[in-house]
């Protein structure tokens, strides 16, 4: 049977045609990865060591910003803490008793002594006035005059001086031993402060409301310096990581939105790009299958509203859909 030229021409173009028609239903719909959840865990431990005296936190549960998470030991830092205080009160005290200077009875009779030294001026004064009246008319000898003069300055010059002895009671140590009692206040104020610290720094609180996604020692252990103990995911630590081929990379932008289709979930979840990897990398081996394998990929993370982030969990595979451009 003779095919019509016509119809044959026709037949060899439906292939091509077809071809063309999927390829434009593919640029149409919007790019899909396979991607994961992935957390930035805060690990909370203490810069001094010490055994373990309370875990205050379960795995798996979620704590608000400041509540306690662990203690250690810290009876010898408490000690240190005690003896710290003792000696900033001494120092406090002994610098005070510098500054009032001497006691209430010294300078009372200080006082007194002031008052009858300048009693006796004043008597000397009136005889020196009487006899200088006296030696002027003729009834009083040279002697008699000169006396009454010198005594007026004897008693003058005790007046200036139990005068000077109660301003220097009332005014305390002298200015280097004041100068050096606070110095020592400064150093037993710098020495309680350490001691405080360390004493605080046993107890570690949640910096920020959080899972508590893993504890890393048990009551009664050893914990070194810097140790973490305690496993945190915030919220707002949680994000989306995918990997984008090539030919998808150009799609996104920092700051764009994605659709997150998580397994279980009836809705998808809004997710914004933060970070787009510059450099490419072989594709992760959880990703291998016989479309992409040896391929280079993108590493793209995205980052999702914290009030959803509870009920996420790290590991999660995700599949993250490119927005309507």
């Amino acid at each position: 049977m003779r095919i019509h030229p016509f119809r044959l021409h026709h037949a060899r173009l439906l292939p091509v045609v077809l071809l063309l028609a999927l390829n434009g239903c593919s640029r149409n719909a919007p790019a899909r990865w396979q991607g994961y959840f992935e957390g930035e865990f805060v690990q909370v431990s203490s810069p001094l060591p010490g055994r373990l005296e309370a875990l205050s936190v379960a795995k798996g549960t979620r704590v608000a910003a400041g509540a306690p998470l662990f203690t250690l030991e810290h009876a010898a830092e408490a000690d240190e803490l005690r003896q710290a205080n003792q000696t900033l009160e001494l120092a406090r005290a002994q610098l005070a008793d510098l500054r009032k200077g001497s006691r209430p009875e010294e300078i009372e009779a200080l006082e007194a002594k002031l008052g009858q030294s300048r009693a006796t001026e004043e008597t000397a004064r009136l005889d020196y006035e009487r006899e200088s009246a006296l030696f002027k008319s003729g009834a009083a000898t040279a002697s008699e005059f000169d006396h009454a003069r010198l005594a007026l300055e004897a008693d003058r010059r005790a007046s200036d001086e139990n005068s000077a002895k109660l301003a220097t009671a009332r005014l305390g140590g002298r200015p280097d031993a004041v100068a050096a009692a606070e110095a020592a206040v400064r150093a037993a104020a710098e020495a309680e402060a350490r001691a405080r610290w360390n004493v605080e720094q046993k107890t570690q609180s949640a910096p920020t409301s959080a899972l508590v996604y893993d504890t890393l020692y048990r009551e009664g252990e050893f914990v070194a310096a810097g140790s973490p103990v305690v496993e945190l995911l915030p919220p707002a630590n949680l994000k989306v990581r995918f990997f984008v081929a090539e030919p998808d990379f150009a799609l996104l932008e920092a700051g764009e939105h994605v659709s997150i289709e998580v397994e279980g979930r009836s809705a998808p979840i809004e997710g914004t790009v933060n970070y787009l990897s510059p450099e490419p990398e072989y594709t992760p081996p959880i990703l291998y299958n016989q479309d992409n394998r040896a391929k280079l990929v993108y590493m793209v993370e995205a980052s999702v509203a914290p009030e959803v982030a509870p009920d996420l969990h790290p590991g999660q595979p995700v599949t993250v859909v490119a927005a309507d451009k």
